[in-house]
């Protein structure tokens, strides 16, 4: 059978047939990961529970329970107010922690959230992917610095395996085929 030049291997290792769609669409969902952790993460920062009171439902009948019964639930919402970009469990040990000025802290704490959406929002679109990438890994270094400072390892692991999928994607950025802004 003869091999024609269209499948034959080039010297990276890919076909001419197929290029590297398949590093395009591995960056893709790279980019994608990172994007939606950062997104995500950053709107979780507005998050906040309040406790309600409902009546309780009687499953038989589906009205409310004749003896006036409520229930407490706890409800999710977010809104601007509930902002705080470090958790309450957090501050006071940050707040302990003479390496880390309060200015610093408190500038970061007010950071924080607006950051990770935006360059999450960046990401997923592909508006400066490079940039937002940098910006990720710096923001990583940040939260790494702080909790290393009060000895939070597990959290340090994570945020390692974090900075190794933005230097994976740094690795692969030149395969970045479906974005909006690709110089940057």
């Amino acid at each position: 059978m003869k091999e024609t030049t269209e499948n034959k291997p080039n010297a990276t290792g890919q076909t001419q047939c197929g290029g590297n769609l398949d590093y395009s669409l591995a960056f893709l969902l790279l980019r994608g990961w990172l994007g939606v952790r950062a997104l995500f993460t950053g709107i979780e920062k507005f998050g906040a529970y309040k406790t309600v009171q409902q009546p309780l439902i009687d499953p038989t009948t589906g009205l409310p329970d004749a003896s006036g019964a409520l229930v407490e639930m706890k409800v999710k919402y977010y809104a601007a107010a509930n902002y705080s970009g470090i958790p309450a469990g957090l501050k006071g040990k940050f707040a302990n922690e003479v390496m880390l000025p309060h200015f610093a802290t408190n500038a970061f704490n007010a950071l924080l959230g607006p950051a990770l959406l935006a360059t999450g929002v960046m990401l997923l679109l592909g508006l400066g992917t490079r940039l937002s990438l940098f910006l990720q890994g710096l923001i990583y270094i940040m939260l790494t610095i702080g909790l290393i400072l009060i000895k939070q390892d597990d959290g340090i692991s994570w945020l390692g395996i974090h900075m190794a999928l933005v230097a994976m994607a740094f690795m692969l950025v030149k395969y970045n085929k479906f974005a909006l802004l690709k110089k940057w």
